[in-house]
């Protein structure tokens, strides 16, 4: 039997992160803390009210061992774009405009050479997204980060807070069967799942190729492939807030598909069934890779790690979805009709002319 590469196995267990997060129960006793009234649960996370009718939406995320890629390239002047971008597209899913972002990076040494790369990205991921840079820290913490590359070892985190009226929240319930999933298009990998795909892609991970062989279908070197910086999806979603209604919205990052299941926590009884996927050829090339290590990544494992080709989704009425996808057109991203909502419950996947059943 070929080895089965994982991402348990490459070192992120979706199993003890289930658990972990059985903490954050302890949470809920500072709820009562916020001055303007009660918080408010949301199938990713809380908001808050910040007088007259306006609520606040604060979430922080980081780039994760991205950075390692870009130590691996020598190239730093687009991760920073991955870190405003992991941020910001986690705000829109109540239905936020993001205000402000600030950064947090723990590096090896603060070379100005590379802070200036950094703060390259940085600015292009804010000024994409329409919001301020009010702050930010680098530490040198050598004794914490070594990375790849001796001097340029650093992580990232950002933090992004965003606004929404009160008659403008994304609340991601009463969802019903017969509800369309449309799917906006990823860059690529982004910035998710790169732990496993750089274990079986680069040599210097135990994988398959150098970090400049272009292997086939992919029209340029691997390492910028998987550098590609995540997409931010914030003006062209707004813009279609603003003109239907969106029922629920999936940042589709960690966990891939398996993200779709806080959704049906908060309206019971539906699921999920997707059809339609066009993963960009880095998909191919890590399946791939793979087997030519011996091994294998079978499709579950990639619909339960990577985007394969839609990096964003919302969930709208079906009378909705011509309107949903011209006004995501015309603000320059592609999308399409990827699933629907079912009455059956979980989630499922046809792929090839295969079912998948997604479980954690």
């Amino acid at each position: 039997m070929p080895r089965e590469f994982t991402y348990a196995g490459a070192g992120v267990d979706r199993r003890l992160r289930v658990r972990a997060k059985g903490a954050l129960r302890f949470l809920r006793r500072t709820y009562g803390f916020s001055r303007y009234g009660g918080v408010l649960q949301l199938p990713y996370g809380v908001i808050f009210p910040f007088r007259d009718g306006v609520y606040l939406d604060f979430v922080i995320e980081g780039v994760g061992t991205k950075v390692l890629v870009a130590q691996l390239a020598d190239k730093y002047d687009t991760i920073g774009v991955d870190g405003v971008a992991m941020a910001v597209n986690d705000v829109i899913r109540s239905g936020a405009r993001p205000l402000a972002v600030v950064d947090n990076i723990h590096a090896q040494v603060s070379d100005p050479g590379l802070v200036r790369e950094w703060m390259k990205g940085i600015v292009r991921g804010a000024v994409e997204a329409e919001c301020v840079v009010s702050g930010g820290e680098i530490g040198d913490v050598a004794e914490l980060i070594k990375g790849l590359v001796e001097g340029k070892g650093f992580d990232m985190v950002f933090a992004t807070i965003g606004e929404v009226s009160a008659d403008r929240i994304i609340y991601g319930r009463n969802l019903k069967p017969g509800d369309v999933v449309v799917g906006l298009r990823s860059s690529g990998i982004h910035s998710n799942g790169v732990t496993l795909a750089r274990r079986v892609l680069f040599n210097c991970w135990g994988g398959r190729y150098d970090p400049f062989d272009v292997p086939e279908p992919l029209e340029r070197e691997l390492v910028y492939e998987v550098l590609e910086p995540t997409r931010i999806y914030v003006k062209p979603f707004l813009r279609v807030a603003d003109d239907v209604r969106v029922k629920a919205a999936v940042h589709i990052t960690g966990d891939a598909y398996l993200k779709f299941d806080r959704l049906m926590l908060f309206s019971k009884g539906v699921g999920f069934e997707f059809d339609n996927f066009k993963p960009q050829p880095i998909f191919e090339v890590i399946q791939k890779a793979a087997s030519e290590l011996g091994g294998k990544i079978t499709d579950e494992e990639m619909f339960k790690t990577f985007n394969m080709g839609w990096g964003f989704a919302m969930v709208v009425d079906k009378q909705d979805v011509d309107r949903v996808v011209d006004v995501l057109e015309k603000s320059g991203v592609h999308a399409e009709t990827i699933g629907l909502v079912t009455g059956t419950g979980g989630i499922r996947i046809l792929y090839k002319g295969r079912k998948i059943v997604l479980k954690r």
